[in-house]
């Protein structure tokens, strides 16, 4: 297969600084050479340029640095269309969550424009559904979900000049564990299909995983996977942007990804929220190559 690189560096989303090195990180841990060891063709584009927070003011309390965002987020999704439109797979490297809105945009709009559909595996701690009215922080990446689903700003919504961008029957959030009070009607009014913290550990990962297939699969040409590496467990992704205690083991999280390779219907993949500031010896960066090599064909026998 072959493989496009896109780095986003955007750390606008929220206001723990350094995610903006989570694709230095990732590239530095081997990414591309342990792509390549896979067989597959392998070309980095680098990053795209992002604003930094320092430079601009930050407007909308309820949606901070919206008006970036939203630019950074068109310029991804038409990378992305283009990326699928020269025969490429594209993979994202945050960055912030809210480097979603343009990931999902561009493989919407392609696969759109070829009067196909396409579903979401959404693997997070987080739901990522806010929309300004009911964020607690005004911070955007907790908003790229909703932004996907058809709510929330139209700047982010409304890329390409339709929403949503995927429909809700075959969207799959998994891993969830932590979520705002308002938030939470939103995930529940949304359709989405859910499976909690609580639903893994009673049915397992591989369940879990089959119903996810099953839903984003169904009537669709393939399906996205955007998987925020605060899923895992902190102590085994200590450096992520907003930790959060009691998430997926490595191998839950390995299982996923191998899971989705089986299912030979994943048309795009995004890793995000690798904050090396806070990271112990790469560690987290090392396990997101990991993952991507294991979501892109890697075995253990």
């Amino acid at each position: 297969m072959k493989l496009r690189v896109l780095g986003v560096p955007l750390d606008l989303g929220q206001e723990r600084r350094g995610v903006d090195m989570g694709p230095s990180a990732v590239r530095a841990a081997g990414l591309n050479a342990a792509l390549e060891g896979l067989g597959h063709q392998v070309e980095d584009t680098g990053n795209i340029n992002v604003k930094i927070p320092e430079t601009q003011h930050f407007g909308d309390r309820r949606a901070k640095y919206l008006k970036e965002i939203a630019e950074t987020s068109q310029e991804v999704a038409h990378r992305i269309y283009r990326t699928l439109e020269e025969g490429f797979f594209p993979l994202s490297l945050g960055g912030d969550h809210s480097i979603a809105v343009g990931t999902q945009a561009g493989v919407s709009k392609f696969y759109r424009d070829r009067k196909r559909s396409i579903g979401c595996i959404w693997i997070d701690a987080h739901a990522d559904m806010n929309t300004p009215e009911t964020s607690p922080s005004g911070n955007v990446h907790g908003m790229p979900f909703a932004a996907t689903l058809g709510f929330g700003p139209e700047p982010l919504a409304k890329i390409f000049g339709y929403a949503p961008k995927i429909r809700a029957k075959n969207c799959v959030l998994i891993g969830v564990r932590n979520l705002d009070a308002r938030e939470r009607r939103l995930v529940k009014q949304s359709k989405v299909t859910v499976f909690t913290m609580r639903d893994i550990d009673e049915l397992g990962m591989r369940a879990v995983m089959e119903k996810s297939l099953g839903v984003a699969t169904r009537g669709t040409v393939g399906f996205v996977t955007s998987f925020d590496m605060d899923v895992v467990d902190p102590s085994e992704a200590p450096g992520v942007g907003t930790p959060v205690r009691g998430g997926i083991t490595f191998r839950e999280a390995h299982l996923a990804m191998e899971k989705i390779a089986d299912s030979k219907k994943l048309l795009a993949l995004e890793l995000v929220e690798i904050n090396p500031i806070i990271d112990i010896a790469n560690k987290t960066a090392n396990l997101a190559v990991g993952l991507a090599a294991s979501a892109l064909g890697k075995k253990i026998l």
